[in-house]
């Protein structure tokens, strides 16, 4: 069976809806033939539960990074937040660290999903999210860029939604994957083992499954300089997976569960650099006096389809997850408690906690009525109870925040000729309550009382696509509204002044966007591009702002503008060549009712990056890729000031060039990577740029390695 290749060019965007039953199609180009020949582009369904829909009748801007991309890709790391850096335009650069503080969409977060099972916590956002399963699992990753209120809980810059696979061939397969990877000297190993097993009994009325568990170990790895990087990175990660559905006729019913742990170093020990000097953070051997960093994820969804109820498609899934994130310790300054303590001894950690569940219903009827009529509708629930508290004396720094959400939502969209106009409701309706709580000593131990905020807002989408006959171009324009909640823990872990109550901070109100966005694109028999101009506006936005080292919200208007463009193409039946760039634009205000004068800075937003690639099958069962990411320079906020702390980010810029080699050989799929191809020595970017950074997080990028796999199945 042949698998279609990736496709980079910036694509559609999925509908109002789609995320819900995770449905689109794609044109993408066929796979290499073994003898190297390159087939026609073919129209392929990437989902199981609903009809296809073709791209040009999609207003906005999506990418799918599809499981070509990904296997291609982690033969160089498997880092997921560097495979969203090279695919997606407006996506910022990886930190390469277990945080992806910093790694916004368009300058702004996005909504990260496991088959549509929310993963991020803007309840309390604590830049943990990114890690959350092992790439063996991941069919595709659907990314949806700009405002959407397809979820309703956070997609202020767009929706990243990684959706597992699922057994496709009849019988039992099973996989073994081993990868070796060293940067040749002490300290730089790594290794990775996984085991697949799948089983599909029937093309009707069968049962399929599908079960991985792998495990992953890296060591903390040097520069390209050879110096060795600084700790706050992944060192191992377990993932236990396994999904088992049966089909009934029209219904199908499916479970799936996932279990992801990482677990930081805790044998290493950071050795501060100097910013003004130059020299980046590096670690020794050491022993903490806390415990290591780790993530701990588990996500479960049981789902149900009918694909003929009442002439539509009908699906309902119930999801739980359960997340848990804890930081590095240490004597700081804002867990000091004289009470406990001498002020200067005290040490202690943080840690996150995150619990969900939530129940998404939709259904899609086609022809309703009218030929080329298109009715959805759904209802969407989600309760969220978030916390943080410090692990080593049992303090509490963020009390629990019970989130409550119900959305009711529809859209219609009518097709006539080459003229496709769509228009969907989101009536979200949620609460945010909080009991009685007392700040740390480091606020003053203020009492703050509890209580209840309501929020409720009608989000609206409408968007048109026009095709132009028998050309290969088409045009789009869109407006679209995102909503979410603002970082609620760090506002209220910060209250610093007595006689204050939850149902009282105006800071509480919610994040609303609004997404305006047009677009052109052409596809040919060898070549491709698309591109598209946005702007995207919050009255009210979530921008934290750090001073002597603590965070702080503030409720000011941000607006972003943007331009991305993506193109292929094929001179030669073997050989593809891609490019991308992306170009944001984000300003804020210092304070309420002041202009927008202020840079958005790194925390919320990527340079400008330029992205070229090239695929070459240069010979049978052979293929190799060459990417390059350049990542512009950038000075922001010169000589701007907040308080007694100065706003100004300087960003050098840097290219990286990464290099991947597969051969499908009678022995299994044998494949080589090579991260950072010319060992280019640079300091990352949200390191180098964000202003509140200091001499222990001025962090080097990892210099070049060399990854081996081998993967068989039988």
């Amino acid at each position: 069976m042949r698998r279609p290749s990736s496709a980079r060019p910036l694509r559609r965007a999925l509908p109002f809806h789609c995320l819900n039953a995770v449905a689109a199609a794609l044109l993408v180009p066929a796979a290499h033939a073994e003898d190297g020949a390159e087939t026609k582009p073919e129209v392929v369904v990437v989902t199981a539960t609903r009809g296809s829909k073709a791209l040009d009748k999609i207003p906005g801007a999506v990418n799918v990074i599809s499981r070509g991309d990904i296997e291609t890709q982690t033969l160089v790391s498997e880092d997921p937040s560097a495979l969203l850096a090279l695919q997606v335009p407006g996506y910022a650069p990886a930190r390469q660290k277990l945080s992806n503080f910093g790694e916004g969409l368009r300058g702004r977060n996005a909504l990260l999903l496991l088959d549509g099972i929310p993963q991020t916590n803007p309840l309390r956002f604590g830049g943990r999210e990114g890690y959350f399963a092992d790439p063996m699992i991941v069919e595709r990753i659907e990314v949806v860029s700009g405002a959407s209120a397809v979820q309703g809980m956070g997609a202020t810059g767009g929706i990243i939604n990684t959706i597992t696979r699922r057994p496709t061939e009849l019988g039992t397969r099973q996989t073994v994957e081993l990868k070796y990877g060293t940067q040749g000297h002490a300290n730089t190993q790594s290794w990775k083992t996984g085991y697949m097993v799948e089983h599909r009994s029937a093309e009707l009325d069968g049962w399929d499954l599908l079960a991985y568990v792998g495990l992953r170990s890296q060591d903390v790895g040097i520069d390209g300089a050879g110096r060795t990087l600084a700790t706050e990175s992944l060192h191992r990660a377990g993932d236990a997976f396994v999904k088992i559905g049966r089909d009934f006729g029209a219904q199908r019913l499916q479970l799936m569960l996932n279990r992801f742990e990482a677990d930081g170093f805790d044998d290493w020990v950071d050795v501060p650099g100097d910013r003004d000097a130059g020299v980046p953070t590096t670690s020794r051997h050491g022993s903490l006096a806390w415990d290591a960093p780790r993530n701990r994820v588990r996500s479960a969804s049981l789902e149900w389809s009918h694909a003929d109820l009442g002439g539509g498609y009908a699906s309902a899934q119930l999801f739980k997850q359960d997340f848990e994130a804890r930081y590095s310790g240490g004597v700081i300054s804002t867990f000091q408690d004289a009470a406990i303590a001498p002020v200067g001894t005290l040490v202690d950690q943080s840690q996150i906690e995150a619990d969900k569940w939530g129940l998404r219903t939709s259904w899609v009827r086609p022809d309703l009525g009218l030929a080329g009529l298109e009715f959805t509708a759904g209802l969407d629930l989600l309760h969220d109870t978030s916390s943080q508290r410090l692990t080593l004396t049992g303090r509490t720094w963020v009390p629990p925040l019970r989130y409550e959400s119900l959305a009711p939502f529809t859209q219609l969209e009518y097709t006539r000729g080459n003229l496709t106009l769509r228009g969907g409701l989101r009536d979200e309706r949620n609460s945010l309550t909080v009991d009685d709580y007392r700040t740390l000593a480091f606020y003053g131990s203020r009492a703050v009382e509890g209580g209840k905020r309501d929020a409720h807002e009608l989000v609206k989408s409408l968007g048109g696509v026009w095709r132009f006959d028998a050309t290969g171009w088409s045009a789009f324009a869109s407006y679209n509204e995102g909503f979410g909640p603002p970082d609620a823990g760090l506002i209220l872990r910060a209250v610093k002044t007595d006689g204050q109550s939850v149902d009282k901070l105006v800071d509480l109100q919610p994040v609303v966007t609004r997404n305006r966005e047009v677009g052109v694109s052409w596809r040919g028999t060898s070549a491709n591009f698309s591109a598209s101009l946005y702007r995207s506006r919050s009255d009210l936005g979530s921008q934290i702002v750090v001073a002597n080292g603590i965070g702080s919200v503030q409720r000011v208007p941000i607006e972003v503008k943007g331009f991305e463009f993506a193109g292929q193409w094929r001179p030669l039946p073997a050989l593809r060549l891609d490019a991308s760039y992306a170009r944001t634009r984000g300003r804020t205000a210092a304070a309420a009712g002041e202009p927008l004068d202020l840079d958005l800075g790194a925390r919320s937003q990527g340079p400008d990056k330029l992205v070229l690639g090239g695929q070459w099958a240069f010979a049978p069962a052979w293929r190799a890729q060459l990417n390059v990411a350049r990542w512009f320079s950038r000075d922001a906020n010169e000589g701007k000031f907040s308080g007694s702390t100065s706003l100004e980010e300087h960003f050098e810029g840097y290219t990286v060039a990464d290099l991947a080699l597969r051969w499908a050989s009678p022995w299994g799929e044998l494949g080589a990577g090579v991260e950072n191809l010319f060992d280019r020595r640079y300091i990352t970017y949200y390191s180098q740029s964000h202003y509140a950074g200091t001499d222990e997080d001025y962090y080097a990028g990892r210099g070049r390695t060399l990854t081996l796999n081998w993967r068989r199945s039988f």
